[in-house]
């Protein structure tokens, strides 16, 4: 057994009205659940998560929920795509085929799914052989779903419904070029005239909605689009009986009424939200945790027996002697073997194309979350300026929401390239003069802090007051209005990405064939070592 506490929920029960069950048998579930995976199929460098032992735990877990006449679900609240090169560089096909390996159900689209072009998601959706769903995506010109937005499950007696939702944020912060011809509808407005056809057509046991939303405590999204609490509040109490989720990649652990557990480390008691009538669950990201709801149906009455986050070989800070050390929160779990053969050659294959040295970094380069959304930063600095000296620009922009990592100083690799740049962007330019410069420049500087679309800039400087922005100088010379000035950025920016204007039909855009990761890899090659501290 795995030596976690769980929170058991013994006299939090309610009523879910389905028509199809009107009988005095108990019926049990258990649902198993993980969500933003974002690449780590394998193991982190303290051991930690990774495919092979989740598919252990996995199997243990359905085990023991066989043994207790329970039925098992396993879903996955989407973002599979994107965070660490060796997935990246090979498309996550051992992470989709290792999802099917495992035995996935089913999973919501997220936003991610959309970072590389629509064929190569044609190949993930084959790769799995399990539904990808979202009921909220939508073809402009034929007014149909683009993707699977449901699948019906059997389960013994039990009749499952499972609908996908996916964050309509993914318009503005996916590849323009890519899901422009989408429409993303608000996901309740997509979910309720769906639950009443499977109402009426399946008469579902139990309804759930796998979505790429977030969770945002109290329905305070802030920047973001609304997630999975406005969803359950803004549908008919009890619409959905259970919300699993990911997006905002969190454990959804709750102290009280729209009160979360802040203090959550690996191993603790989770107890998750409820609102008008839904359970919603979220395991936090990278497989670190495998969700377990087990519930109870009868007459109609679904209980939610127990609820635990199980950690996946993680490490819990503790103190020993005074100091802090690092120890398995529970514990541990063996990898695999069958999962683990799968898994090493893709792990090589990739290993070996980005584990080599490019260069030498004197100093830390800046690019952690909580600062290139915040603040200027050098790493942003100097992506900026490896970008406008690769096509001879005069000055260079980049979001942040386009540097995914810091670089740590000593040997750098294309590994930490990548980890930097995962999305492939390509570079482009653009050649602006006078108040059209301004005007866009303006706009870029205006994003606000939190969020992908905040601007790092390199060679210029501009001040603002009372709400107007004045260029000062370009280059390091006084600016000329005059004069046509070309700064780079990248696709996704000059495609509309994080709303950013679209510029890809002004008669001076220029889109190149060269992407970030290419460019950075060969300021470092070209200028090593790079002196952080001087940028």
């Amino acid at each position: 057994m795995i030596t976690v506490r769980s929170f058991t929920f013994l006299a939090l029960s309610m009523l879910f009205m389905n028509n199809s069950y009107a009988t005095n048998n108990e019926q049990k579930l258990t649902i198993l659940h993980t969500n933003d995976h974002h690449g780590r199929f394998w193991r982190n460098e303290q051991g930690e998560y990774g495919m092979a032992a989740r598919k252990t735990l996995i199997d243990r877990l359905r085990a023991e929920a066989k043994a207790k006449n329970h039925q098992v679900l396993l879903l996955s609240g989407g973002d599979i795509n994107t965070g660490v090169p060796e997935s990246d560089l090979q498309y996550a096909e051992p992470d989709f085929k290792g999802m099917s390996l495992i035995g996935y159900d089913a999973m919501a689209i997220g936003n991610h799914e959309f970072d590389n072009s629509l064929d190569v998601l044609d190949k993930q959706i084959a790769w799995a052989n399990f539904p990808l769903l979202s009921a909220n995506i939508f073809n402009k010109k034929t007014g149909e779903h683009a993707y699977q937005p449901y699948q019906i499950i059997k389960r013994d007696d039990l009749t499952i419904a499972v609908i996908g939702l996916t964050t309509v944020d993914t318009a503005k912060i996916a590849n323009p070029d890519y899901v422009g011809h989408f429409e993303f509808r608000t996901p309740a407005d997509a979910a309720a005239p769906l639950l009443e056809k499977l109402e009426k057509t399946y008469q579902p046991d139990i309804t759930i909605a796998v979505t790429h939303m977030g969770h945002y405590v109290n329905a305070e999204h802030g920047i973001n689009a609304p997630g999975d609490v406005t969803l359950a509040r803004t549908l008919d109490a009890g619409a959905l009986d259970l919300i699993i989720g990911g997006h905002s990649q969190e454990p959804v652990c709750m102290e009280g009424d729209n009160t979360a557990d802040s203090d959550f480390l690996p191993g603790d008691e989770c107890r998750p939200d409820r609102q008008n009538g839904t359970w919603i669950m979220q395991a936090h990201e990278w497989g670190k945790y495998v969700g377990k709801a087990e519930f109870s149906l009868k007459n109609n009455a679904l209980t939610l027996l127990n609820y635990e986050l199980i950690p996946v070989n993680m490490l819990r800070e503790t103190k020993q002697d005074g100091q802090t050390v690092k120890k398995l929160a529970s514990e541990k779990i063996p990898e695999d073997p069958k999962m683990l053969a799968f898994l090493t050659p893709y792990q090589e294959k990739g290993s070996a194309k980005i584990s080599q040295p490019i260069g030498e970094l004197i100093g830390d380069l800046e690019g952690s979350r909580n600062k290139v959304r915040f603040v200027q930063t050098n790493l942003g600095r100097l992506i900026a300026k490896a970008q406008s000296e690769s096509v001879g620009a005069d000055f260079g922009i980049i979001s942040g929401g386009g540097i995914r990592d810091s670089i740590k100083a000593g040997d750098v690799s294309y590994k930490d390239i990548l980890q930097v740049h995962p999305f492939k962007n390509r570079i482009t330019y653009l050649e602006l003069k006078g108040q059209e410069l301004v005007d866009y420049i303006s706009l870029a500087a205006s994003f606000p802090p939190d969020s992908g679309a905040y601007c790092q800039f390199y060679g210029i400087e501009f001040k603002k007051e009372n709400n107007e922005l004045t260029i000062t100088s370009i280059g390091n010379k006084p600016f000329d209005a005059n004069k046509r000035y070309r700064f780079t950025l990248n696709s996704y920016n000059a495609a509309g990405g994080d709303g950013y204007p679209n510029m890809t039909k002004h008669p001076h855009f220029v889109a190149t064939d060269t992407i970030d990761a290419e460019v950075l890899k060969n300021y470092f090659l070209q200028n090593s070592p790079v002196d952080a501290t001087k940028i």
